[in-house]
């Protein structure tokens, strides 16, 4: 499956800024990948954090693997963590 990978910078409420990759399927609109980021952000207890086009940018397309697959087929998206995140 081909996907596509948003770079994903979010200050979080105590000011540490969150890194994380959105990765979607490659016809999803941005729209769409922010909805997802809003929905991670509500997860993990950061709701009401900006997340726009500013926060959120395409990165790249890439193949994905069998873990990333089996979690877009599951709820859309994979959120791959990088920094800040936990």
């Amino acid at each position: 499956m081909r996907v596509a990978v948003y770079d994903t910078y979010v200050v979080k409420k105590n000011g540490v800024t969150m890194h994380f990759d959105i990765i979607v399927p490659g016809d999803q609109p941005h729209e769409k990948v922010l909805q997802y980021g809003h929905e991670y952000l509500k997860r993990v207890g950061q709701e009401g954090q900006p997340l726009t086009t500013k926060e959120c940018r395409f990165c790249h397309t890439e193949e994905a693997s069998e873990d990333v697959e089996k979690a877009i087929k599951e709820s859309g998206y994979y959120i791959y963590k990088m920094e800040g995140c936990n």
